[in-house]
């Protein structure tokens, strides 16, 4: 069989990428995995000084990166970030959807507005990325590489409170296998990954806006959360950067 070396799988010099909400958490492990296989980084997130410091972080090992302001729900911001990251590298070969927002709200509370605002974030933000970046990959003629991070809510419920957050993960869902059909003869591949649960900053500050029913035991519940996980344990960014 004519198969390439293993390392020439993984190495990535030459090719740029763009990870929204990159700054932290997933997109965070994400970074440090691309950047670890030769691709230059634009660290892309709402938080501008800590994509800043992870792009640091990044440069101080060696590697290529920089940090970009963005807001996914822009689509002027969307465009500037694409074109920063053709004007600072060179080029665009990956995109890694993973900016996303889940504010924990009972259906009876949520109003229109904060429905669509997870929307626009979680999903519109996926589209317009997605659109813009295929525009620049079809015109280099090289492929490229799109990966969304949905959830593991995109297939079931992990817990309530979150209707708006699993409906944009199912929609993520669907528009990857359609997106991937009409890319492919470009030699644009598009995957998801459906994390489960993962121990990020983000997760902490839901945890804590989480309103215990009377007299519940907070411990007995995590406890309970975990027990539904193999391995009775939260993932890490990191596991989720290596795939």
């Amino acid at each position: 069989m004519d198969l390439k070396p293993l390392q020439e799988l993984i190495n990535l010099s030459g090719r740029a990428a763009i990870v929204t909400g990159g700054a932290k958490g997933i997109g965070q492990g994400i970074c440090y995995r691309l950047a670890e296989a030769g691709a230059a980084v634009l660290v892309a997130d709402m938080d501008e000084t800590a994509a800043q410091s992870t792009a640091q972080e990044l440069v101080s090992k060696g590697w290529r990166a920089a940090a970009f302001k963005v807001d996914v729900s822009s689509e002027d911001e969307i465009k500037a970030m694409i074109g920063a990251c053709q004007q600072q590298f060179g080029s665009l070969d990956i995109l890694v959807n993973n900016a996303g927002i889940y504010p924990n709200e009972p259906l009876s509370q949520m109003s229109k507005e904060d429905f669509e605002k997870v929307m626009r974030v979680n999903l519109e933000g996926v589209f317009l990325t997605t659109k813009y970046a295929a525009e620049v990959m079809k015109a280099a003629g090289k492929g490229g590489r799109i990966i969304n991070i949905t959830s593991i809510d995109a297939l079931h419920p992990s817990m309530v409170d979150l209707a708006h957050y699993d409906a944009s993960k199912h929609g993520v869902w669907g528009f990857t296998k359609n997106s991937a059909l009409e890319l492919a003869p470009h030699k644009i591949w598009v995957n998801a990954i459906a994390p489960g649960g993962i121990q990020t900053p983000g997760v902490e500050a839901m945890q804590s806006q989480i309103k215990m029913p009377a007299g519940a035991d907070p411990k007995a519940m995590i406890e309970a959360f975990m027990a539904k996980i193999p391995m009775h344990r939260m993932g890490e960014p990191d596991e989720i950067g290596k795939v």
